[in-house]
């Protein structure tokens, strides 16, 4: 069995600009801090429907698969994602989750 730290795990992200000044400079940077990190893409969209629960609506939905929690982590931790997180932050309301690949209830 893997320890915890090689467990997969997802970054889930529902982010809503409230501006788009930050957007131009924040997707390349974001790209390339993410795959230094072992990060990979598997869904970036606004095409989603809530399909259960309170309303809880967002521009932008974005997972991402991630080797270990320890590179998540390291990634958000990352000096050279920092302003750019900012930024985002400033520009937008969003919510960052994040997700063990691993099943409690088994």
């Amino acid at each position: 069995m893997k320890g915890a730290s090689q467990v997969v795990c997802y970054s889930v992200l529902d982010v809503t600009p409230s501006s788009e000044d930050w957007i131009p400079g924040y997707l390349p940077a974001a790209n390339a801090r993410v795959a230094a990190h072992g990060g990979t893409y598997l869904a970036r969209t606004a095409s989603h429907e809530q399909v259960e629960g309170g309303d809880q609506p967002a521009a932008l939905r974005i997972i991402i698969e991630w080797p270990s929690k320890a590179h998540a982590e390291a990634f958000m931790a990352d000096e050279a994602y920092a302003p750019h997180l900012a930024a985002r932050s400033r520009g937008s309301v969003s919510h960052h989750y994040l997700i063990e690949g691993r099943d409690d209830l088994a």
